[in-house]
């Protein structure tokens, strides 16, 4: 069994398993227990009472953090014409038509981390469904980046901005990275309760019980505080 080092075993042996932390003291001990020698990445991971097995509880939409995640987003957009110089306006990283559409069907080219579509090109962006849909970079109205021309720029931004993803997996669970280390207490506070205010407004009506059972905090190369779903309900709610 490989040995752990004294970096991780102060970390973890700050964090009480048993415990239910409120999402103060979660964050406290994430910027305590993550100290690895790079700026860690902050995942949240929140346990649903869904079974995604069944269509009508699927839960998947997207959240504008207020913070951002602290990283550099590559956006690309498939567009044409005004909507394409909105675009590149809005800082897109790339955007094209056909030309974009070839070079990924031929070369599986993926180089890039979220993808946009204006709807008269989803016809043929929809070909593409091999070699984004398993990456997770289908454009898609669901999470709004499918949109009209005049939505573009507007899409652009918010996705360099930091806005996300958010659906549920096969175990109920759904994992999402909401900043960084080096984010003050009140960034990574506040973009967590973005990312469960908004699966509270997607909760499906035939989901039944309790809706959040469980929510786990962590850093990239530190422990999993586990947190008072009530209290993270009640604060989003708020």
């Amino acid at each position: 069994m490989a040995q752990r080092g004294k970096r991780w075993t102060a970390a973890r042996q700050a964090v009480d398993p048993n415990t239910r932390y409120t999402l103060d003291q979660a964050v406290e001990l994430l910027k305590q227990t993550a100290t690895a020698k790079f700026d860690e990445s902050v995942d949240f991971a929140v346990r649903l009472g869904v079974d995604p097995k069944h269509a009508d509880q699927m839960v998947r939409g997207a959240v504008a953090l207020p913070h951002g995640t602290g990283k550099t987003v590559r956006v690309l957009v498939f567009a044409q014409g005004e909507a394409a110089k909105a675009a590149l306006a809005a800082g897109a990283d790339f955007v094209g038509g056909d030309e974009l559409i070839e070079k990924i069907n031929n070369e599986n080219w993926t180089d890039f981390d979220k993808a946009v579509a204006t709807r008269d090109l989803m016809g043929k962006v929809g070909k593409l469904g091999r070699v984004l849909g398993p990456r997770g970079l289908m454009p898609n109205p669901k999470i709004g980046t499918v949109v009209g021309p005049e939505q573009v720029g507007e899409t652009v931004r918010e996705l360099k901005g930091g806005k996300i993803d958010c659906r549920v997996e096969k175990a109920g669970v759904v994992h999402a990275s909401i900043g960084r280390r080096s984010m003050t207490p009140q960034q990574l506070r506040e973009n967590a309760l973005s990312l469960v205010a908004t699966l509270l407004r997607l909760k499906p009506a035939s989901a039944k019980g309790t809706y959040v059972k469980g929510a786990a905090l962590s850093s990239t190369m530190g422990p999993g505080i586990r947190l008072e779903p009530n209290d993270l309900v009640r604060q989003a709610e708020g």
